[in-house]
């Protein structure tokens, strides 16, 4: 047996043709959808790329306990698991948050692992002086110079950089990764038992694709404005042609992943992969193009655009190709999927499901699936409904981790300072863990919101959040029991306003939203 996962990162499905969208040349993605399942009711469960990636390792919910990190030493790593029992696992990847302090320990999980260098700000090519092509503007210079004085690196000068090696579509990181998993493939068609995870960063930010992609997508008639392919995660400011370019740039990035997606499918077909080979392709979540008015997933709640993802698989035990499946599936069931694929049983501290019988008959493995960021919304869906609970900020929350580094840094003395000893949680073996006092994540100001509930079914836009009452108790109840199936930290309980055992009521539900009627003071978090 033999499995091949393509993930891609920030992977907006409405810009996809077999999930709807009109005017984005997708023919590899239509092509897959005939050749396999395509899921409609996938969603992210934690926020964003290292956390969905723990997930895909472990099989379980990353963010009610931490935020961005590492594997931690009690995790169960899928594909280690794999390793371990005589797959070989490859990974092939230009993910560059795997070669920081905050993503070091997944790679090397694999039984082998390529990288390739360049994506967005990663700090690869050393060169003092500042390039010609590196922005000017009065936002690019006090970004550079605030990441400076934290120690990061210089991402607006390290892209301007990173895109002059780019001389051809060769050198883009993306076609390198390809290349290296379609090198694989070639090496190993014939073998059996092994794993190979082609991942690429793109379409992620900067959405910087080669010519013949971007001329695929003109820009508006007239325009005139600057080459704007890289989109701060803020409300919507630009003038609207300079965001339709943005779109366009989006777009043909977009384009590029299908191509070179394509080449996996061309594979598969040359080799008859399709007989004994699982193949998963997927994203860990989308990005915002100016909808809702907002650029990107991390200071807004998680709408739709961003939470639910497209989704493919091909098994070929179950033989199941162009039908489409609307039971609740996330990332996190792609770890039991994968063990059950290669014969092994998934571990207990797995909640995700096996998704065998969902490719069968579409027969549900869960009623409910939740999503957020840590310390932020706790998000919940049962596929018409979704469900966003803004927490109280006044209640502080904690990082539980043995592996206390950010994204790019570790974690300073300062914050290490208030830390304590955490008793065991259900997961972590036996270990006790640090409990290090944190601020919101990813700096969103929560109280702007507010908790909303939206009927998919009548608003699939997500724009008219609805009162009722009775089924936001409903979705209440469930959300409690799901955080107690996850062993949920006690200040979570308290941030959502949940107190004790005792069921929450009508009468509770109806004084809080009163509450919300006079919103409390936003506490500033820092960037991370």
């Amino acid at each position: 047996m033999k499995a091949i996962m393509v993930m891609f990162d920030s992977l907006n499905r409405r810009m996809l043709s077999c999930y709807g969208c009109q005017d984005v040349k997708t023919p590899n993605f239509d092509r897959l959808a005939r050749s396999a399942v395509t899921f409609d009711q996938c969603y992210i469960g934690s926020m964003p790329c290292m956390p969905a990636r723990r997930e895909l390792h472990t099989g379980r919910y990353n963010f009610f306990h931490r935020g961005w990190g590492p594997i931690e030493p009690f995790d169960d790593s899928m594909p280690e698991i794999l390793k371990k029992n005589g797959v070989h696992t490859h990974l092939v990847s230009d993910h560059q948050h795997y070669w920081e302090d905050g993503g070091a320990t997944y790679h090397t999980r694999y039984s082998t692992w390529e990288a390739n260098r360049g994506q967005e700000g990663d700090p690869w090519i050393g060169m003092v002086k500042d390039p010609d092509t590196l922005p000017k503007d009065q936002k690019t210079q006090m970004m550079r110079k605030a990441m400076a004085a934290m120690g990061l690196p210089d991402m607006k000068k390290n892209d301007a950089v990173n895109r002059m090696m780019m001389k051809t579509e060769e050198d883009m990181p993306q076609a390198k990764t390809f290349q290296n998993g379609l090198e694989f493939i070639e090496r190993n068609h014939d073998e059996d038992k092994w794993f190979l995870q082609i991942e690429t960063f793109d379409p992620h930010e900067p959405f910087f694709a080669s010519e013949r992609f971007k001329a695929m997508y003109p820009d508006p008639d007239g325009y005139d404005g600057p080459d704007f392919d890289w989109p701060s995660y803020q409300k919507v400011k630009e003038p609207e042609e300079q965001r339709k370019h943005c779109v366009n740039r989006y777009k043909a990035l977009v384009s590029m992943c299908d191509y070179y997606l394509g080449q996996v499918l061309d594979k598969m077909d040359k080799y008859d992969l399709w007989k004994d080979t699982m193949l998963i392709v997927n994203t860990d979540h989308g990005f915002l193009l100016g909808e809702h008015e907002w650029w990107g997933k991390s200071a807004m709640p998680h709408y739709n655009e961003v939470a639910h993802i497209p989704f493919f698989m091909w098994n070929p035990k179950v033989g199941k190709a162009g039908e489409r499946r609307r039971s609740l599936v996330q990332t996190i069931d792609l770890a039991p999927t994968l063990l059950t694929w290669f014969g092994l049983e998934p571990t207990n501290d797995m909640t995700g499901h096996d998704l065998t019988p969902v490719l069968e008959n579409d027969t549900p493995v869960r009623e409910f699936a939740l999503f957020g960021t840590h310390g932020e919304y706790v998000n919940m869906t049962d596929g018409r409904y979704v469900y966003m609970r803004c927490p109280d900020t006044n209640v502080r929350q904690y990082e539980y981790t043995l592996m206390p580094t950010h994204m790019r840094t570790r974690f300073s003395a300062e914050e290490l300072k208030e830390m304590t000893l955490a008793e065991p949680f259900s997961f972590t073996k036996e270990v006790p863990v640090l409990k290090i006092p944190c601020g919101q994540a990813m700096g969103i100001n929560l109280d702007a919101f507010g908790t909303v509930l939206y009927d998919l079914q009548e608003d699939p836009g997500q724009q008219r959040p609805i009162d009722n009452p009775e089924k936001e108790l409903e979705l209440v109840h469930q959300l409690r029991l799901l955080m107690k199936e996850n062993d949920v930290p006690k200040e979570a309980y308290a941030a959502m306003g949940f107190s004790g055992e005792e069921p929450y009521t009508l009468e509770e539900l109806k004084a809080e939203k009163e509450r919300a009627a006079h919103p409390i003071p936003i506490c500033d978090s820092k960037l991370r």
